[in-house]
C-alpha cells in the first residue's frame, strides 16, 4: 500500500555520512588514549545525538575521558562534515520518484547542517520547509517518538499512514514508537550486516540494502 506520506532520516539515509562520522570519532577516541575501531563506533554511536553520544562515551570509559572530550570531537566531526558528502546510492533517484507525496527529513542533526548538505546535492528544494531537527523542533530527540510526531503533523498527515525510512536501530525505535509504517534501509557505506539483525530486532516492516528494492516494494520502480 502506497504511504500518504514519507519521512526520510537523513545521515546514513540521504548522505552517507555515518562512515564518515565513525572514521572521525575512531581517530578522535583513540587519539585521547580511549582506543576505539571504525566497526566498535558504528556499533556504538550510530543514530545518536551528540547529548547521548557523549553520555554512551562516559559511560564506556568513566573517569578517562578527558575534559574537552567533547570539544575534540565537536571539532574533528565539523572539519570532516562541512565537505560535499556523496548520496547514498539511489538515494537520489528515488527522492525524484517520489515528488508526488508529501515528504520531509526528521534528523539529529541541525537544520543548517541538513540544508547545507542538501545543497551540496541540489536536493534543498525537494523538501521545501519540511526539513526538522530533534535539537531544534522538539525537547526530546531521538529515540523518542517526538521528533517523527512533528514532522508527520507538519505534513498534515496521520503517523500510522507515513512511511518512515531509518538507517539506525534508535531512529528506527523512535519511528516506531510514534505509530508508523517504517522500512530500515542499510544501503549505505557503513552497512553491515549486524545493522540489518538490530534494525529487525527493533520490529521494523522489513530491510531494504538498495533503493531500487525498497522503490520496487512500493511500485515505484
Amino acid at each position: 500500500m502506497s504511504p500518504a506520506a514519507i519521512i526520510f532520516d537523513f545521515d546514513g539515509v540521504i548522505v552517507d555520512s555515518e562512515i564518515v562520522s565513525a572514521q572521525v570519532f575512531s581517530r578522535a577516541l583513540t587519539a585521547a588514549g580511549l582506543p576505539t575501531s571504525e566497526e566498535e563506533a558504528l556499533a556504538a554511536y550510530i543514530g545518536l545525538s551528540r547529548a547521548d553520544t557523549l553520555a554512551a562515551i562516559a559511560t564506556q570509559w568513566g573517569t578517562r575521558v578527558p575534559a574537552d572530550m567533547a570539544d575534540q570531537l565537536s571539532v574533528a566531526t565539523i572539519q570532516a562534515l562541512r565537505k560535499p558528502i556523496p548520496a547514498v546510492p539511489g538515494a537520489l533517484a528515488f527522492i525524484a520518484r517520489t515528488a508526488h507525496l508529501p515528504r520531509a527529513i526528521a534528523s539529529s542533526s541541525s537544520t543548517d547542517y541538513l540544508r547545507t548538505h542538501l545543497d551540496h546535492l541540489g536536493q534543498t528544494g525537494q523538501f521545501g520547509d519540511h526539513i526538522y531537527s530533534g535539537r531544534e523542533h522538539v525537547t526530546r530527540g531521538k529515540p523518542f517518538p517526538d521528533l517523527y510526531l512533528y514532522a508527520a503533523d507538519a505534513l498534515g498527515v496521520a503517523p500510522g499512514d507515513a512511511l518512515v525510512i531509518e538507517d539506525s536501530p534508535v531512529g528506527a525505535r523512535a519511528a516506531l514508537a510514534a505509530g508508523a509504517r517504517v522500512f530500515g534501509l542499510a544501503a549505505g557505506s557503513h552497512a553491515r550486516p549486524s545493522l540489518t539483525a538490530a534494525l529487525e530486532a527493533e520490529g521494523v516492516e522489513r530491510v531494504f540494502a538498495s533503493y531500487a528494492d525498497l522503490a520496487g516494494s512500493l511500485g515505484l520502480a
